[in-house]
């Protein structure tokens, strides 16, 4: 008796990989925008506190995302790595007055994206499937 194994084509493993990022994406806004409304206004008003705010909004999303999609908690913690990194390096710059707060808004979120598919590529053997 010989048991045959199917695999995915190449093309069905890149949508699967693609519709899995933009998953990620919608999870992210969908934690943005539910619990934006739970902070105190008084910590939006500071851009740096804001910045960190709506990352975390956005991890909190994504992460339930992962969760329920069972990955691990290593690959949850690389993502939000990812979805941290560029605010917290960003701060420096605003801090030292060479970055505006929509300038810190805007390099944080372009940034972020390229490094959450950057975690994604890197540890493809999970994401690619």
């Amino acid at each position: 008796m010989t048991t045959m194994t199917t695999s995915r084509s190449t093309s069905r493993k890149l949508g699967r990989f693609v519709w899995h990022y933009v998953e990620m994406v919608i999870a992210m806004l969908a934690g943005m925008f539910a619990l934006a409304p739970l902070w105190p206004d008084a910590w939006s008003a500071r851009p740096e506190i804001g910045a960190l705010v709506m990352a975390t909004d956005m991890t909190i999303g994504m992460t339930v995302a992962m969760a329920l999609r069972r990955h691990s908690w290593a690959r949850v913690g690389e993502m939000a790595a990812a979805m941290y990194l560029p605010f917290l390096v960003l701060l420096v710059p605003f801090w030292l007055g060479a970055l505006s707060a929509m300038g810190l808004m805007m390099a944080g979120h372009v940034i972020m994206f390229p490094l959450m598919l950057a975690a994604m590529v890197w540890r493809r053997d999970h994401y690619w499937h």
